[in-house]
């Protein structure tokens, strides 16, 4: 009972401490986007003279509005053919037993050993040499390959972790491996897909380096790249910096809040099958 007692408490504060360090960056943010624009604030002051309007300032100096539109293109390209690839990967190679999967599955998770940042030369020689760099398929190609290893390795995961009777069971009634993943595995893997789209999604959302390497137009980045607006020569403006990252940081909030009780489902499906 004691030792019970302490876990618990121990946890409790464990579960304060993230808190803690998760939303007082936030606050931070938060209270410096409400500061004079091109001032220095320091600390966590609030400010006498709150400037609400800075978050519309920022919204039209970082043209958010058109990179809200290229945002969204580039989400929508990448997030359903990775989560398809992935999927039907993950299905191959976790349930499916296919003959040298084991291998393949090596190969494919040797991409989790790559710095992200090694691949960006290769990639900008590539996008040149197929005549799409300064287009949004130059980020979106890219990322779809780059989130295939967590992907596969996340829905693999999954798959290799249901019941053969199921399967067997499909393969009785006569489905074939197709009506076997679309009809009897997808329909229960929804809560993994559903995690995956969200981690696959913030990664879009928020990459900042593919969209400022591989593409010169600032219309054609993601949100992320609006951040450069507020960055001059020889300064910073923090103020309307800090308040055009919240704006950008908004819809994978409101996301995940619309998603989480898929995320808190899926981890909760881990942690009960090990």
């Amino acid at each position: 009972m004691i030792t019970s007692r302490a876990r618990r408490t121990n946890s409790t504060l464990m579960l304060l401490l993230m808190m803690v360090l998760t939303i007082v960056p936030l606050v931070s943010m938060f209270v410096t986007a409400l500061h004079a624009p091109g001032s220095q604030p320091s600390g966590l002051t609030w400010p006498e003279d709150p400037h609400w309007g800075n978050f519309s300032l920022a919204w039209d100096q970082a043209n958010v509005e058109v990179l809200l539109k290229s945002s969204t293109l580039i989400v929508l390209g990448v997030v359903p053919a990775s989560l398809l690839i992935c999927t039907m990967a993950g299905f191959g190679l976790g349930h499916l037993k296919l003959p040298g999967g084991a291998a393949l599955y090596v190969l494919i998770l040797l991409g989790l050993a790559i710095p992200f940042e090694s691949t960006v030369i290769p990639l900008y020689h590539q996008m040149q040499s197929l005549d799409l760099l300064n287009t949004r398929l130059a980020i979106v190609l890219p990322l779809i390959g780059l989130f295939v290893p967590f992907g596969v390795f996340w829905m693999r995961g999954h798959f290799a972790n249901m019941p053969q009777d199921l399967t067997d069971a499909a393969r009785v009634d006569g489905a074939n491996g197709w009506r076997l993943f679309w009809n009897v595995h997808l329909p229960l893997a929804v809560p993994a897909l559903t995690t995956l789209g969200l981690l696959q999604f913030i990664n879009a959302w928020n990459q900042f380096l593919l969209a400022v390497v591989l593409v010169d137009d600032p219309a054609k980045r993601t949100m992320a790249g609006a951040l450069g607006a507020f960055q001059g020569e020889h300064s910073t403006d923090i103020v309307l910096l800090c308040a055009g990252a919240l704006l950008i940081m908004t819809p994978t909030v409101v996301v995940f809040l619309v998603l989480q009780r898929y995320f808190v489902r899926a981890l909760l499906a881990g942690a009960v099958k090990g």
